[in-house]
Formats: structure tokens, C-alpha cells, sequence
């Protein structure tokens, strides 16, 4: 089944490959800088049909157009057909195609793949986290050790306050910060050791499912950034560290969390 998936993962990436004219196709969303192109309901479109088509038992929760087919369903794709958007609309070449399936009410497969890279993120519960068909395992370093990534969870201006204050926190403790526009990727860049922890106040579920069990199988700690587990159908805040500088993302949340003026500002 998971080979069929990647196959299918992997064939969407030569929609977003091989996009023209992107700039022409970009529509508004809920704001000016929530965008979305013809090729995102492109892939989706390819997505949903190809998944199933070959799992037709299955539903689908999709970014685009709210294509949420799930209701009453125990197994079903979270899919986010192009995560990164705005790099895309911009030619920066760094966006991935991502798609969970849960099943019973946990995710039991991840597939997030970088068209451009031809990178493929893969993981199975239980069973590890993989890179192009390579195991790949999390750092497990301390938060001075850590290269820290984020997202500003910019469609969520109230969310804005509580992100500056956990970069203004974190940046004096870890090596360096980095910003790449992709939630999914992010996390992937965590499984693989590309960087060591990572926070967004609010994302929604297709960004974070594949990702989110492909960084737990390669021995991350991921939760909402209050502690609790991921939701997957609903807006969530995500946090991402290694056993060793989790807690003190932990701690960091705690202290803003307490502050009057934070309430409601992290989902």
C-alpha cells in the first residue's frame, strides 16, 4: 500500500515541476498573503483521484477548497497538495507535497517529498523514519546545541506576539535560527539532522501529519506547544525537539503562557 502511495506522491511532482506561468494562475484566499494557484488544485485534483482510485475505501482531507471527505470514515489521506505556496509562486524551489494516512484515529503512514530535490521523506509507524529509501534519525542535542527553525504563522496575525516573543526567548540559546516557508519541510530537516527543534503557533493538519509521524519515528518529540498531542482536525500549534532540547522549549512556553496578555495568542 505505502509503495502506492509514494508512486503517487512522486508522479504529483511533476505537476509542480514542471508549473509555467505560475503568477498568472494566484488568487487570494482569506488574505492578501494566504495564496493559492491553479497548480495546487491541480495536484490536488491528481491526488485525490489517484489515492482513490487505488483505496477507494479511504476518505480525504484536503487543503484546497475545503475537499474534506471524512465524515463517518475510519480511515482517511490528510493531504497538502503543494506546502509552501508562496515559494512556489516565487520560483525558490523549496515546497513539497505532503500526505498522511490515518487510520483508526492514528497516523499510520507519512510520505513528504521535495520535487525539486527529488527528496522523498518516508515513515510508518513503528517502523522508522526514511530518506530517499535511508533511515534517518533526529539529533539529540541540547537547545545550545540546536539550530532552531520556525513558522511565523502568518495567516494568524493574533498568533504574532506569542511567535516574537519564543524567537526573542529561543535565539540567545540556540546556534542560529532558520526560516524556509515550509512547515512540512521543516520538520523533515528535523527527522533528517538538518536542524534540531522547531515551533509554529498555528498550522493546520495537513501540514504538520505527514511530517509530524516521519520526525516521531526518527526520534522526536512532537506535540502542540502546550504539551498536549496534535490535533488533526482542527488549527494547532506543533513543536519539534530532540528528548534533550524539548523540555526547554517546554519551559520557554510555560513562562509566556502565563503571561495575561499571551492567552489565545498560540492554538
Amino acid at each position: 500500500m505505502y509503495e502506492i502511495i509514494e508512486t503517487i506522491v512522486r508522479s504529483a511532482g511533476e505537476i509542480v515541476r514542471s508549473a509555467k506561468h505560475i503568477d498568472e494562475s494566484v488568487q487570494e484566499k482569506t488574505s492578501h498573503c494566504d495564496l493559492v494557484t491553479k497548480y495546487d488544485g491541480m495536484v490536488q485534483e491528481y491526488l485525490r483521484r489517484e489515492l482513490l482510485t487505488a483505496f477507494p475505501e479511504a476518505g480525504f482531507y484536503g487543503e484546497e477548497e475545503e475537499v474534506h471527505d471524512i465524515s463517518g470514515r475510519s480511515a482517511y489521506f490528510i493531504v497538502d497538495p503543494i506546502d509552501g505556496t508562496m515559494n512556489f509562486i516565487r520560483h525558490a524551489r523549496h515546497s513539497c507535497i505532503s500526505v498522511g494516512y490515518m487510520a483508526d484515529g492514528k497516523m499510520e503512514y507519512g510520505a513528504v517529498y521535495q520535487p525539486y530535490t527529488d527528496e522523498m521523506f518516508t515513515a510508518q509507524r513503528g517502523k522508522g523514519a526514511f530518506l530517499n529509501g535511508k533511515p534517518i534519525r533526529m539529533n539529540d542535542v541540547a537547545m545550545s546545541e540546536s539550530i532552531a527553525m520556525f513558522g511565523s504563522a502568518i495567516y494568524y496575525r493574533e498568533t504574532i506576539p506569542a511567535t516574537a516573543w519564543l524567537m526573542q526567548e529561543l535565539l540567545p540559546l540556540v546556534l542560529d535560527f532558520r526560516r524556509s516557508g515550509s512547515a512540512a519541510l521543516d520538520i523533515c530537516y528535523l527527522a533528517a539532522g538538518r536542524a534540531d527543534v522547531f515551533f509554529e503557533a498555528c498550522l493546520r493538519p495537513w501540514d504538520y501529519a505527514a511530517a509530524g509521524l516521519i520526525a516521531q519515528e526518527a526520534g522526536a518529540v512532537v506535540t502542540a506547544l502546550d504539551g498536549t498531542p496534535l490535533r488533526y482536525i482542527d488549527r494547532c500549534s506543533v513543536a519539534v525537539g530532540s528528548p534533550s532540547n524539548y523540555p526547554e522549549l517546554m519551559e520557554i512556553v510555560r513562562r509566556i503562557l502565563t503571561e495575561p496578555d499571551m492567552k489565545g495568542r498560540i492554538r
